[in-house]
């Protein structure tokens, strides 16, 4: 099992900044790409930002130039550096996590949500 924890949602008004946490803890053999993922009411979720293992980013549209995702390898933790915030990044943001245990049985896991509000 392999469990993700984020923190540093919260409220914050149009233009500020945010930053999120996700650090993944379990019998983690290998960790492939983490990244971050957003669902506004009434939507699906959807891709913000995910980096792979060696550092490739890819980012949404939406939020290119604004966010920046990072991650600490040593750590198993992902971040997301969230600047000019504007009332539509207002969403439940979820942390994902790929890659191996032991025996190299794969995992896809999920954080729990933190929700971060734009307000204007």
């Amino acid at each position: 099992q392999v469990q993700l924890v984020e923190s540093g949602g919260g409220l914050v008004q149009a233009g500020g900044s945010l930053r999120l946490s996700c650090a993944a803890s379990g019998s983690i053999f290998s960790m492939n790409a983490m990244g971050w993922y957003r669902r506004a009411p009434g939507n699906q979720r959807e891709l913000v930002a995910r980096i792979s293992s060696a550092g490739s980013t890819n980012y949404a549209d939406s939020v290119e130039g604004r966010f920046t995702i990072s991650r600490d390898n040593a750590k198993n933790t992902v971040l997301l550096q969230m600047n000019s915030l504007k009332p539509e990044d207002t969403a439940v943001y979820y942390c994902n996590a790929q890659g191996t245990i032991e025996w190299g049985t794969r995992f896809d896991s999920w954080g729990q949500g933190t929700q971060v509000t734009v307000s204007s």
